[in-house]
């Protein structure tokens, strides 16, 4: 499998200016597909007998969601990153290795990330939010609204305004990584190694009935879950080490405007371009200052070097963000009928019409000047003659 899909950060104190955490994400996905930006509140739930409806199944309903600010592909129900009222934020990205992807329909990595912040005001809560529902619900299912099939395991990057934790998975089994200083960086790999702060109970165990591990050799979730040389993972090519380099590069003076370079940064290729590109973006501070606002800023259309970062910050009263979502298409929507994926609505929100347009125009600009610059230059050669 082509390891092609998103890169999360985070920067923490000593690594930020004035005491922040910074989280950022690229949301790397098929690149007709659109994102959407959408605002749920809080709310409480009374009937506990109505179950949720995620992506593809229903589960158990919790008295009391928090409201959330959600960054995800305008099809499904859950989310690539998003935050929630409490300054949780959270990302999640595409993993493969030696454990087998389910093809049945499960819980998506999205509707983790949906969930996590719905449910948990702070970030190791939202860890055990998505550890305890993948062990109760499991993870798969079709991650591309289309006929390409595109399923994997996940990892997530969870940040609040303390602390981030790195959670990896495989299957049902999971490695968990606990961020207090510094830089980490997740993508389409597992990077957990030696240094494992929680952890399913059973995965060790697990590993050594595979004969992924001797039970002897100190354990290496990443070596022995996927087939990296984790020896190596710090050096090898690829957008992990790349991110990883940029961080460092700016370390002791990153701010939300340096992860946004970040994230647009092209020869890395953490800004992807082709059948695969960032179709949104995600930038986050979060101040240890509980007095102050956390702020989210998020692209809602592809190209973070070509769009905007828009702030967002929870207030009272927050409307819908009306430019920002796309149609609905209530029992029509072809992810609600079985078999999905027959057909593929037009899901282009307001804004990101409005971005393909001003592109347009720019790029018909550019080109015009291009075809000008070549009529001149053979009449200035005669000149010159």
């Amino acid at each position: 499998m082509k390891l092609c899909s998103c890169d999360t950060f985070v920067a923490l104190p000593p690594a930020t200016v004035d005491n922040r955490i910074i989280f950022g994400k690229n949301s790397d996905r098929p690149c007709d597909e659109v994102q959407e930006v959408v605002y749920f509140p809080a709310a409480v739930h009374d009937n506990l007998r109505e179950h949720l409806k995620c992506t593809y199944i229903e589960i158990d309903q919790v008295p009391e969601t928090y409201a959330v600010v959600l960054s995800r592909p305008a099809w499904l129900w859950g989310a690539e990153m998003g935050a929630n009222e409490h300054g949780v934020c959270i990302g999640n990205e595409a993993v493969w290795g030696r454990e087998e992807v389910c093809d049945e329909e499960a819980l998506l990595g999205m509707d983790l990330v949906r969930l996590g912040l719905e449910r948990a005001d702070t970030a190791e809560k939202a860890l055990n939010v998505i550890v305890d529902l993948l062990e109760k619900y499991g993870q798969g299912g079709n991650c591309s609204e289309g006929r390409m099939v595109f399923s994997y395991h996940n990892s997530f990057l969870i940040a609040d305004r303390n602390e981030a934790w790195i959670l990896e998975t495989a299957g049902k089994y999971w490695a968990a990584e606990k961020v207090q200083e510094g830089v980490r960086n997740i993508s389409n790999q597992l990077s957990i190694t030696t240094k494992i702060d929680r952890e399913h109970a059973d995965m060790r165990n697990y590993a050594k009935q595979k004969c992924w591990w001797d039970g002897k050799k100190e354990f290496d979730f990443a070596a022995t879950y996927s087939y990296l040389d984790t020896a190596n993972m710090m050096i090898s090519p690829g957008r992990y080490c790349e991110g990883y380099k940029l961080l460092n590069k700016h370390k002791g003076n990153i701010t939300f405007e340096t992860m946004m370079e970040i994230l647009r940064d092209k020869p890395s290729g953490i800004n992807m371009e082709g059948a695969f590109l960032t179709t949104a973006s995600m930038v986050s501070i979060l101040p240890q200052d509980s007095s102050l606002p956390c702020i989210h800023f998020f692209t809602g259309t592809p190209d973070p070097e070509r769009s905007v970062f828009k702030p967002f910050i929870f207030v009272p009263n927050i409307s819908q963000l009306l430019d920002t979502s796309s149609p609905t298409f209530e029992l029509e929507d072809p992810i609600k009928k079985k078999p999905h994926f027959k057909s593929k609505p037009d899901r282009r929100h307001p804004l990101y019409q409005k971005h393909q347009q001003a592109l347009g125009a720019v790029d018909n600009n550019e080109e015009l000047k291009s075809e000008n610059q070549n009529v001149r230059r053979p009449f200035l050669r005669k000149e010159k003659h």
